[in-house]
């Protein structure tokens, strides 16, 4: 019957009646369901139905059937065979099919477990059929967790293997494009089996809806947004919306449930969980609005909760529920009376919330008066006419006028309020240059609080500060309401005049022409005479008069007070800053030379209070309270300066105003010593040495502006008008900081022209350096930014653009990279030959290790983004330094070392590093060798500089390791599909498994000998507690390998690799004798320095890792005995016999007497004892059993106690504790 061909309707009768035929046996059954699952093609689609329930009843109720296999079948035939049919009759009959296994599962259970066992044990049956199948089993309350967290578990995996094999550098090319098929594949499964749901298939819809909201819960960091984009994937994120998207547009049934767990989700998880959801909820607005209005009323109750979210999510929810406030009067008038509650909570976050709720409103509400009532985009699914009629009409008076009030009670709120809410205002501007007047009368009082015009002090800077409880707390920060005025004085400047900044203006999408002056009122006319007296006050006025009410006593708070006065006046003069600055960009030569002394003149000012600031905040830590959540207190540590940041906070000064000081340094900078600042006024010539001092500080302040700019771009939260005006394009400032960092290299003129005093010139060679290193600092920073956006590009061209220096080496090597046909590589590649490598050398020729540091960070972040090529180059070029520069520096040689290591790709990285290792261990020595003082073919390897060599080489085996762990587990997977001969494809694929074992064994070779040249040194505690956890782990890896060479029982088993042979062969020689006798030079010299204060906890830190290690290589070599058992190849040859270790507390004294012993220290004779005898004699040999504080090597624990190798090795024969038993010379 099997041989002869089948009509359709003996096919259906035959498996109808086929469970009766008893007589048949196991592989009978197998062929006919091979039969039956190829005849199944020539099936009528309306009797598929029909069959396959047939097949699941054959399952289940005969024994001899397996239900895997009929499982596998079915799936398979409609996930691949059948998958080119995609008519809506065929999505009809699957449908119909999905209620049959959804049925037979109800009333077997242990087919739902075949089902999800078929995908967890091989991804190759994965597709859109499964998925279906996985979301119709979830409606089983028995399964429905299990199922979709299968299914989760199969997405999210897919994804993880992929971000790991694209950045495994040792992985084939190959292997990377098959895990980037393998989630394109998954993606299409799950977006087919979402659009299909529709198909007869509406049961499944509630478990769709769950699984997409468990993949919004399962977003990891959003970093690995770019690469998802960049391989043209959606990411776990998107895939979820976009399924939840569909089912929104498709099922109205679903649509009150998407909703309601919108509302439930972001309520009950945490804040940066949530946020997937928002932005789920923010789509549906954009792309249903119409459909959105029926859930008007949820989105209400969703609100209520506004005062008890963290304030980003309440924030962020707002501004979801924008675009949908446009069409509902009724829930922006909503929205409003809970932002009116929050204001009266307690709570700062709630009130920042909801200041930045209001604004966002007020702009929502400009931005719909400036596109017009028919701007928004309707969705596909446009709503009905009766839907249309109930939208009401658009909101006639503004906003801002309604909120006024709102916005009134934020000016007498705590300091962060007011920040908030200052920013917002300069938004407003942007997007109505019209509101200027409204705005300046709204602020006029307020600012009047803080200024007399005719008083001697006109700044009220104490008004601005007050004591509660013994702390100094910001009330006003008047900084930010002077710039928030200075910004908008200078928007309507640019309007007025008519001229737009090519770094910021171009790109907000305004224009205050003259018809907007109109609208400038007194309050603007005032604001603008009192900034102007603001400056004339301060440049007239000194730091005494103006903080000098603060130094009545010499008090704790009042001294406190003072230094706070001091913060706010330095952001004070920030702001002024940027308002000269910007007058300095179009202003004539003449106004040129005043704008230049007034730029000297309050950058000296300000150099002055940060000083004092700076100070006081060491000494007193002053806290700017809960009105300043972030301060500056927050340094980033260098060893020439301290650079002050603020995170969270937009800065005072914008990217084009940083430019013009940057432009101003330099021209003072090469002016001649002649030509002071003050050249033109009547007024006494600057000396040269105040003329060089106040283009250092220039120059630091500067420095220290950007860095502060660049430091706060990624945290100040998503694009928006503000920070286009504030940051523009910010790419602008590399080549000013590229001829800035030649020009300080290079001995200034006014060292060398005159002389000068010792003291003097040193002064200024520091602030030089210090310079020096603050701009390589900006620039590093720079490139970090730039690297998450798409600026990079340009910015390397324009720097290569201006760099006078020549590439080092050969010509050819940069004529090649100028050949690149990839823009992106080639300005990577010229940057770091043109500039990065010549300022190497010549930072490195001058001692300038700092600076170097900084390079070589910088090296090592652009080569990672090379290929391999390039990359590999790169980590030639730092192996050559290393080996032709004598370098005492640690961290510089960190550096260095870390570039070579890091860009060299397999197997070069682990040459590196072995060749490295066999230097260092002749520099530190070991029990038979004495150190040297430096390394003959490696400089950089001496005294001074070994441990820093030490911690990289540990940290590259640390994380080779990490690629291992991963490797072993997709290799289990390798090798389950194998064995078990799932009959998925019969292309032969377990080819891509044996190539992939083939690499881990040679990698973990390679790591073997690194490994062997560390346990032979002499490592201080922590780095020999480094060495033993991470030996730990790779003999923990080994024993995955070696437990993944064992057959299981009814599978065939296959000799060992011949790779693998000599992996192990290795390992046994060359690290696991040595190893041991490490272990014991490590507990001798803990008991040695027992007496010592502090050691305990070392000790007892090291005893927990030491167990840890013997347990992992005697599990190693215990899978090492069976596999030798039943592949009858004996792996131990070249293994130290198996001894048993008895841990013991030992007296001194015997343990001295046991030192004394011959051979027992002698590394050769324990390396030279095999175990011929256990291959030669297996059932004969006797173990030696040692102390552990016997210094030969403590060897695998014997698995003869195991019951399915009991006769693999010889027993162990026990002994009394702390009896030595020795090795017989008569034994055989």
């Amino acid at each position: 019957m099997l041989e002869c061909n089948w009509s359709k309707e003996l096919l259906m009768k035959m498996v109808s009646i086929v469970g009766e035929f008893a007589f048949l046996d196991k592989v009978r059954r197998r062929e006919f369901l091979d039969k039956v699952f190829v005849g199944m093609k020539r099936v009528d689609l309306q009797d598929l139905p029909s069959l396959v329930y047939q097949l699941l009843v054959l399952s289940a109720t005969s024994k001899g059937f397996s239900k895997r296999e009929v499982i596998e079948g079915i799936v398979m035939f409609f996930g691949s065979k059948m998958g080119s049919n995609m008519s809506s009759i065929f999505r009809q009959v699957e449908g119909t099919v999905l209620l049959h296994v959804n049925f037979s599962v109800k009333q077997d259970l242990s087919l739902g477990q075949e089902v999800m066992g078929l995908v967890r044990s091989d991804f190759r049956a994965f597709n859109h059929f499964t998925v279906a199948i996985l979301l119709s089993v979830a409606r089983v309350r028995r399964f429905s967790e299990s199922s979709l967290g299968i299914l989760k578990t199969a997405v999210l995996t897919a994804y993880r293997d992929y971000k790991f094999a694209k950045d495994c550098k040792w992985l084939s090319d190959d292997l990377k494009e098959e895990y980037l098929e393998n989630v394109k594949l998954v993606e299409k499964a799950v977006l087919r089996a979402v659009n299909e749901s529709s198909y007869g298939r509406e049961h499944i819809v509630p478990s769709i809806v769950q699984f997409g909201f468990v993949l919004l819960e399962s977003v990891e960091e959003r970093s690995s947004k770019e690469l998802w984009n960049s391989s043209g994937l959606l990411g776990i994120e998107d895939l979820g919306i976009q399924m939840l998207k569909v089912l929104f547009e498709v099922h109205d049934m679903a649509r009150n449930e998407i909703i309601e767990q919108c509302k439930f989700r972001i309520l009950s998880l945490k804040p940066e969980q949530s946020m997937p959801i928002i932005r789920l909820l923010s789509n549906l607005i954009q792309t249903y609005p119409y459909p959105m209005l029926e859930h008007v009323s949820r989105l209400k109750e969703l609100l209520d909760y506004f005062t008890f979210m963290h304030g980003n999510v309440a924030a962020y929810l707002v501004t979801a529920l924008l675009p949908l406030i446009k069409f509902s009067r009724d829930l922006q008038d909503y929205t409003i009376l809970v932002l009116r509650k929050a204001m009266f909570r307690r709570e700062d976050t709630v009130r920042i919330a909801a200041t930045t709720s209001i604004i966002d409103l007020i702009l929502a509400e400009k931005q719909s008066k400036r596109d017009g009532p028919f701007s928004f985009q309707e969705s596909s699914s446009q709503a009905s006419s009766s839907q249309q009629a109930e939208i009401p009409c658009g909101p006639g008076e503004g906003l801002f006028q309604e909120l006024s009030g709102l916005l009134q009670r934020c000016l007498y709120q705590q300091a962060k309020v007011k920040e908030v809410m200052y920013h917002g205002l300069v938004r407003v501007i942007l997007m109505d240059p019209s509101s200027a007047g409204a705005i300046f009368d709204f602020l006029l009082p307020h600012f009047l609080r803080y200024f007399r015009e005719d008083a001697k002090v006109q700044l009220e800077i104490r008004n601005c500060v007050r004591v509660e409880r013994g702390k100094v707390l910001i009330e006003e920060p008047l900084d930010c309401l002077l710039s928030c005025v200075s910004w908008i004085l200078i928007l309507q400047s640019h309007g007025q005049t008519d001229r737009v900044s090519d770094s910021s203006w171009a790109n907000l999408g305004f224009s205050l022409s003259q018809e907007n002056e109109v609208g400038r009122n007194l309050s603007g006319e005032s604001f603008s005479s009192a900034f102007l007296k603001i400056r004339k006050f301060l440049r007239n006025q000194n730091l005494e008069g103006i903080l000098g009410q603060a130094q009545d006593a010499g008090s704790k708070p009042l001294e406190e007070e003072k230094s706070t006065c001091a913060l706010i006046l330095s952001g004070i003069i920030e702001v002024l800053l940027n308002a000269i600055a910007t007058e300095l960009e179009k202003a004539t030569d003449i106004k040129k030379v005043d704008l230049e002394k007034e730029i000297t003149e309050f950058v000296d000012l300000h150099d002055s209070l940060d000083k004092d600031t700076c100070t006081s905040r060491q000494n007193n830590g002053i806290r700017r309270g809960n009105l300043r959540t972030a301060t500056q207190d927050t340094p980033n540590n260098i060893d020439s300066g301290h650079i002050k940041f603020t995170q969270g906070r937009i800065p005072f000064l914008a990217t084009s105003s940083i430019y013009q000081l940057l432009q101003t340094a330099l021209k003072l900078y090469n002016t001649d010593c002649s030509n002071t600042v003050g050249a033109s006024q009547n007024r006494s010539q600057l000396s040269m040495g105040n003329s060089s001092k106040c283009c250092s500080k220039i120059i630091s302040f500067a420095l220290n502006a950007f860095l502060r700019l660049l430091k706060s771009s990624s945290v100040t939260g998503t694009e928006n008008s503000l920070k286009t005006l504030i940051y523009g394009d910010i790419k602008m400032l590399g080549p000013q900081l590229l001829k800035l960092i030649f020009l300080l290299k290079s001995v200034p003129k006014f060292a060398t022209d005159q002389k000068k005093k010792e003291a003097k010139g040193e002064k200024n060679d520091e602030d030089r350096r210090e310079n020096l290193h603050l701009a390589l600092i900006c620039i590093k920073e720079l490139i970090t930014v730039s690297l998450w956006s798409s600026n990079l590009t340009g910015l390397l061209e324009e720097m290569v653009s201006v760099s006078p220096l020549e590439c080092p080496g050969s010509d050819d090597d940069c004529e090649a990279a100028t050949r690149i046909d990839d823009q992106q590589i080639r300005s990577k590649e010229l940057f770091i030959r043109k500039i990065l490598m010549p300022l190497f050398s010549e930072c490195l020729a001058l001692s300038y290790f700092g600076e170097v540091e900084i390079i070589c960070d910088m090296i090592l972040m652009i080569g990672n983004k090379l290929p391999y090529k390039w990359k590999n180059i790169h980590g030639a070029w730092a192996v050559r330094v290393g080996k032709r520069n004598h370098i005492k520096n640690s961290k510089v040689v960190k550096g260095i070392v870390t570039v070579a290591l890091s860009l060299s790709l397999p197997p070069n990285d682990l040459i590196v590093a072995q060749d490295m290792a066999s230097e260092l261990l002749k520099v530190t020595g070991s029990e038979t060798i004495d150190p040297i003082e430096m390394s003959e073919s490696y400089p950089v390897v001496n005294h001074s500089t070994s441990a820093a060599i030490n911690s990289c080489i540990l940290q590259l085996i640390e994380a080779i390791l990490v690629d291992m762990d991963w490797t072993t587990k997709k290799l289990k997977i390798f090798s389950l599909v194998t064995q078990r001969s799932i009959n998925l494809n019969k292309s032969g694929e377990h080819a891509p498994g044996l190539a992939f074992e083939e690499n881990l064994y040679t990698r973990a070779e390679a790591v073997v000998k690194v490994l062997s040249f560390f346990v032979l040194m002499s490592l201080k505690e922590p780095q020999a507690e480094h060495l033993l956890r991470l030996a730990a782990k790779f003999y923990k890896h080994l024993a995955q390998m070696s437990k993944l060479r064992i057959a299981p029982k009814g599978c065939k088993q296959l000799l060992p690799s011949l790779k693998f042979e000599k992996l192990v062969e290795l390992t046994c020689k060359q690290l696991t004798v040595p190893l041991y006798n490490f272990v014991m030079l490590v507990q001798k010299k803990q008991q040695e320095n027992a007496i010592s204060k502090g050691i305990i906890k070392k000790i007892k830190r090291e005893n927990r890792c030491i167990p840890d290690l013997i347990f992992q290589i005697e599990d190693y070599e215990k899978h090492l005995i069976q596999l030798s058992k039943v592949s009858k190849v004996n792996l131990l040859r070249h293994a130290k016999r198996s001894t048993s270790r008895d841990f013991k507390i030992v007296d001194p004294n015997e343990m001295t007497r046991e030192e004394d012993a011959p051979n027992h220290n002698d590394p050769t004779a324990v390396e030279n004892e095999s175990c011929e005898d256990s291959e030669d004699n297996e059932g004969n040999g006797s173990e030696k059993i040692l102390s552990p504080n016997s210094c030969s090597p403590l060897a695998a624990k014997d698995s003869g106690s195991d019951g399915e190798d009991g006769d693999a090795l010889p027993n162990a024969k026990r002994v009394k504790r702390g009896r030595v038993v020795q090795d017989s010379d008569d034994e055989t």
